[in-house]
C-alpha cells in the first residue's frame, strides 16, 4: 500500500436540513460526529468536500454538552444557526440528548441550547444596533448597500431604516415594502462581499412584513439572506439572522410580543421554504437575550474521503 493510500480516511457525514417546514424544505448542513481526531485543516477540507454552506463538527467538551466547530467551504465561522439546529436535532434523534437544557462550546464562548418536542433552540445575545450613519466610518454608505441589492430608498419600508444588528454576529437588516420587492432583489455578490468585509458582516438579511401571499398563518416576516463573504450566495434558513430580525420587529417596528415566526427560502432560485421560531427574553420591555430554533430532519448520509 502506498503512503498516500495509508493516509486516507473515510469520514461519515450526516446531511441534516434545519428549520424544515412540515418535514420538507429547510437549510442543509453537514454534521460530523467524533471530530476530535481532525485538525482544523482537515475540517476545512471536509467542509469543502461536503460542499454545503456550513458543516458542523462535534467534539467532546469539558464545560458544555458538546464542542461545536463550524466551517464553510472557505473558512471557519464562529457560530452557525442552522448547523447548530441540525446538529442538536440529530443528536436528540440518536439519543445523545434528551429534552431539556444543554449547551454548546464555541470558539467565542458557550451558548445555551434547549431541546423540546423535536425542536432545538439556541441562545443569542441582547442586540446592539449600528445605524447607517455610523457605517461611513468604515467606508460604507446606505446608498452603497441599496445599490448592492439593486433597490432604492423608494423600495424600503418607511417604518424601519436599514440597520446593522449584532446578537453575536453582525448582519445588516433591511426592511422592504412588499413581497414583490423582496422577490425581485438582484444581489451584486461582489459588492455585498466588499461591504461585508468592511463592516465585518456575516451578510444581509432582507425582510418584509407583507406576508399576505405566503399562505402561512402566524408568519411575522418573510426573508432572504445573502452572505458571499462566507461563500453563501443565498441561504434557505439563517437562525443567526432571524434573531436580529426579531429584535428589529420588536424594537423598531414596535411589534410588542415575545415570539416571532420567520419564513425564509421561498424566493431562492431553487425554493426551499423554511421556518424559524424566535423567542425574546424580555425584562421591563427590553430584550436581554433570545432563543432561535426550529426542527431538523436527516436527509441522507455521505462518506467523505480525506
Amino acid at each position: 500500500m502506498s503512503t498516500s493510500q495509508e493516509k486516507t480516511h473515510t469520514v461519515p457525514v450526516q446531511i441534516v436540513n434545519a428549520f424544515v417546514k412540515n418535514g420538507t424544505g429547510g437549510n442543509p448542513a453537514g454534521v460530523v460526529l467524533d471530530a476530535d481526531q481532525y485538525s482544523e485543516a482537515q475540517k476545512l477540507l471536509i467542509a469543502q468536500k461536503v460542499g454545503l454552506s456550513e458543516t458542523a463538527f462535534v467534539s467532546k467538551s469539558e464545560t458544555c454538552g458538546i464542542k461545536l466547530d463550524f466551517f464553510t467551504p472557505n473558512k471557519r465561522i464562529a457560530h452557525c444557526g442552522h448547523a447548530t439546529i441540525a446538529t442538536f436535532s440529530y443528536l436528540a434523534e440518536i439519543g445523545r440528548f434528551a429534552d431539556g437544557e444543554t449547551s454548546k462550546e464555541t470558539v467565542d464562548g458557550p451558548r445555551k441550547i434547549i431541546l423540546e418536542n423535536g425542536m432545538a433552540y439556541m441562545e443569542q445575545l441582547a442586540p446592539t444596533y449600528t445605524p447607517a450613519t455610523d457605517w461611513v466610518d468604515h467606508g460604507v454608505t446606505l446608498e452603497d448597500v441599496l445599490n448592492s441589492l439593486s433597490i432604492s430608498e423608494d423600495d424600503l419600508d418607511v417604518r424601519a431604516r436599514p440597520v446593522l444588528v449584532n446578537t453575536g454576529n453582525n448582519f445588516i437588516v433591511v426592511a422592504v415594502k412588499d413581497q414583490a420587492t423582496l422577490q425581485n432583489i438582484t444581489p451584486d455578490q461582489d459588492a455585498i462581499n466588499a461591504i461585508s468585509e468592511k463592516l465585518d458582516l456575516i451578510g444581509y438579511y432582507i425582510f418584509t412584513t407583507d406576508t399576505g401571499d405566503a399562505g402561512d398563518a402566524g408568519i411575522d416576516a418573510t426573508t432572504r439572506m445573502f452572505a458571499p463573504r462566507y461563500g453563501i450566495e443565498e441561504e434557505a434558513a439563517t437562525g443567526m439572522a432571524a434573531g436580529p430580525l426579531a429584535c428589529v420587529l420588536h424594537d423598531v417596528l414596535a411589534i410588542k410580543k415575545d415570539t416571532f415566526l420567520i419564513a425564509q427560502g421561498a424566493f431562492m432560485a431553487e425554493p426551499s421554504p423554511s421556518q424559524i421560531k424566535v423567542t425574546l427574553n424580555l425584562k421591563d420591555g427590553r430584550i436581554t437575550g433570545l432563543m432561535a430554533g426550529g426542527k431538523g430532519k436527516v436527509m441522507k448520509s455521505l462518506e467523505i474521503t480525506i
